[in-house]
């Protein structure tokens, strides 16, 4: 699940999180991580421009500080920015704060990534929004190499690392944290198809049979049919019978869903814990 209180966009956020703090991320993530969810989910934006906060809000608090806070108060659950922007920082800093993520939590760290929408945060970064594409692009192979090895090599159109320096401490997995790409469009489906996971944005659940088949397309033309990626949904659940629920979600699986991110309407902290902790004993055996 995407965690509440982390950001406060005015798309989503319930008028209890815009009160909430630390104390109450922790309370849903514990209940998130005592029902075996496969993961919690925190989202990225810097600075958000003037003109679009009204929308979007200016509270985001920082992805890797809060999955940090999180990592020490979970035991299970994984650690995932969905998703974190790259093109903001230089890779070998994304690299070395998702290494030192995956050490501190034992090897829990997911890493989400994306394009990004925002022109106005790309330009108060320094960043070329008309080319963020390609910049997540040559990050990734940065940030895949710096994971897998000490010494990375990964020249770039835009970087160049050549081996010569060293990061440490090392992620616990091996060969390196998965990496999953997010997004819905066609050229955010063909990348995630080169990586081990794709995270759906807005994705429909009528659209996703089309779209898992183009990303599976994409991927047979890499040579990588065999190998397994994981491939997410959405779905708000409801309040109703934990049997028609379980029935509702395992119907995804035959269209080649692995995940689900779900989401429960709330009118409290209380509210959500009950609500995620009533899933893991009830719905969840039956999935």
């Amino acid at each position: 699940m995407q965690l509440p209180v982390q950001s406060h966009s005015t798309i989503y956020v319930a008028e209890w999180e815009l009160g909430a703090g630390p104390d109450e991320l922790v309370r849903v993530a514990q209940a998130a991580d005592a029902a075996g969810f496969l993961y919690v989910a925190v989202c990225d934006h810097v600075a958000v421009p003037a003109d679009a906060a009204p929308r979007m809000g200016t509270f985001w608090a920082d992805p890797i500080a809060t999955l940090g806070l999180l990592a020490g108060v979970t035991s299970r659950t994984r650690l995932l920015s969905h998703v974190y922007i790259p093109a903001y920082r230089h890779p070998l800093v994304t690299a070395k704060s998702f290494a030192t993520l995956d050490w501190l939590s034992g090897g829990r760290v997911i890493v989400g990534v994306g394009a990004g929408h925002s022109e106005g945060e790309f330009a108060a970064v320094g960043a070329d929004f008309a080319r963020r594409g390609s910049a997540l692009d040559d990050a990734l192979e940065v940030i895949d190499a710096a994971l897998r090895e000490e010494y990375p090599k990964a020249p770039t159109p835009a970087f160049t690392v050549d081996g010569s320096v060293g990061l440490q401490p090392r992620p616990v997995q091996t060969p390196r944290p998965p990496i999953w790409v997010g997004g819905s469009s066609r050229p955010a489906l063909r990348r995630a198809a080169r990586w081990d996971g794709w995270i759906p944005q807005g994705t429909r659940r009528r659209d996703l049979p089309d779209a898992i088949a183009y990303l599976r397309e994409q991927r047979a033309h890499l040579g990588l049919a065999d190998r397994s990626i994981d491939i997410g949904a959405n779905a708000l659940v409801g309040r109703g019978p934990a049997d028609e629920t379980a029935a509702s979600l395992d119907s995804l699986r035959s269209i080649g869903v692995t995940n689900v991110q779900l989401s429960f309407k709330a009118e409290s902290c209380n509210d959500l814990v009950e609500q995620v902790t009533r899933f893991g004993e009830a719905v969840a055996p039956l999935l």
